[in-house]
């Protein structure tokens, strides 16, 4: 995910952020885990914790990994999720979907 697709779910989210609380939430801490990420590199190398790379990995797909499961879950009609015209590239393709 881009840094521009970035700024672009979190400001549908600040513009929503009373009607849609939980969401705006829910994306906060998925920043919060995409910089925990790249901060986290940092004391791999100094202190040589190799263990926690891979928390610092997934913590660095946490957005993409969110976007792609609530895309997913917005197509099959589980959820709802407003935010996905946010990001052009999250839009959800299909026969009823016109581009």
């Amino acid at each position: 995910m881009t840094l521009d697709e970035l700024q672009q779910i979190k400001q549908w989210h600040v513009g929503h952020r009373r009607s849609h609380p939980v969401e705006y939430h829910l994306w906060d801490m998925m920043l919060m885990l995409w910089v925990a990420g790249w901060i986290g590199w940092l004391p791999v190398f100094a202190f040589g914790a190799v263990w926690s790379a891979p928390l610092c990995l997934l913590a660095m797909c946490a957005p993409d990994v969110y976007r792609a499961w609530r895309t997913r879950a917005h197509r099959l009609q589980r959820v709802r999720c407003d935010w996905l015209c946010a990001a052009p590239r999250s839009l959800p393709r299909g026969p009823d979907v016109r581009r």
